[in-house]
């Protein structure tokens, strides 16, 4: 029973834990994100600054502006859509930070749907 008392407050002190996000740090630079498509790995190379973003997918550039709705969530719209799916506006939120990379949720706006990945900053 002692053990439970000692564990208790220590557990309640964990649980409030909130990880310290610098997304000021990731705002602008040059960015990597790797993911897989049917067991096919996949590399995005972007650049971003306050409000443009660059980015190279499979030999093929394209940009699109930024919004940033707080230091930690913006919303990307292409300048130059192709097809009505690249008309819908992006949201973008990162949920957490490390010295190199970050970990971030996007989805259409306005839509539930939302996927995670993992991108890493190769320069400032």
């Amino acid at each position: 029973m002692k053990k439970i008392m000692f564990l208790l407050p220590l557990l309640l002190l964990m649980s409030c834990y909130d990880a310290d996000r610098n997304c000021k740090d990731f705002k602008t630079g040059k960015f990597k994100f790797e993911y897989e498509v049917d067991g096919v790995k996949k590399t995005t190379v972007f650049e971003r600054n306050d409000s443009i973003e660059i980015e190279t997918f499979e030999g093929k550039t394209d940009t699109a502006s930024i919004r940033w709705v707080n230091d930690c969530e913006y919303v990307l719209q292409k300048i130059h859509p192709k097809n009505m799916a690249e008309e819908k506006a992006i949201g973008m939120k990162i949920m957490t930070t490390s010295k190199n990379s970050y970990t971030f949720e996007f989805g259409m706006v306005g839509s539930d749907a939302k996927q995670r990945g993992t991108v890493t900053k190769i320069a400032d």
